[in-house]
């Protein structure tokens, strides 16, 4: 059986390193499930850039570079370039960074869902989006 293929938000890479409660144990959860083999996980350059941003106000530079250095070893990461931004700024999709992140998932062969708490920015995505806890609960 192959792996399901899911593509993070931001919102749930910062869940996990920030300890977003109550999010943070779906968020781990998907982490855990990944790390055993079930699912391959995906995100965005700018993900990662803006996870470090908003965790770096919590916590030291230095811990803030571990956390992203762990993460990054355990989800692939699709750069955000000019022609993911410019397809983003043409969409239905009224916020740029939601639009952005659809255009990130876009690129990656056959992704099954995008996982993210904010389903409403991604109504417009042709891959079909899920919250975490729907994932978790489908499983």
């Amino acid at each position: 059986m192959a792996k399901l293929k899911l593509f993070l938000d931001t919102n749930i890479i910062i869940d996990l390193l920030a300890d977003r409660k109550p999010f943070s144990n779906s968020a781990y959860l998907i982490f855990k499930e990944a790390y055993l083999g079930k699912w391959k996980l995906y995100t965005s350059s700018n993900s990662i850039l803006t996870a470090f941003y908003i965790l770096e106000k919590q916590v030291s530079s230095k811990q803030a570079n571990s956390a992203i250095e762990t993460i990054i070893n355990r989800i692939e990461i699709q750069d955000l370039t000019k022609k993911e931004i410019l397809l983003a700024l043409k969409s239905k999709t009224d916020d740029l960074e939601d639009a952005c992140q659809i255009e990130c998932a876009n690129k990656v062969s056959q992704i099954d869902y995008i996982i993210t708490r904010d389903k409403k920015g991604f109504k417009n995505s042709i891959l079909d989006v899920l919250h975490p806890d729907e994932l978790l609960e489908a499983e």
